[in-house]
């Protein structure tokens, strides 16, 4: 219940097969493989673009690794 069985893929398929044509499936096919590929690369450069560089550092963390005049000896 509630998943899809080889029956049911079998009748969409054939009513796919009816609309476009046996020519045009694979064009079909290829072009959502395509387009599953660019959503996949912009979520992972997303996600890339959202990680902190280690280079980076804040005035505040600077200001912590600079010794103090206690520590100049």
């Amino acid at each position: 219940m509630g998943g899809i069985g080889w029956q049911e893929l079998l009748i969409i398929f054939v009513i796919l097969l009816l609309i476009f044509g046996a020519t045009r499936l694979p064009a079909l096919a290829r072009s959502m493989g395509s387009s599953v590929r660019g959503f996949k690369k912009g979520l992972q450069e997303g996600e890339e673009d959202e990680q902190p560089e280690p280079a980076a550092q804040t005035a505040a963390t600077v200001a912590q690794e600079e010794p103090t005049p206690a520590d100049k000896t």
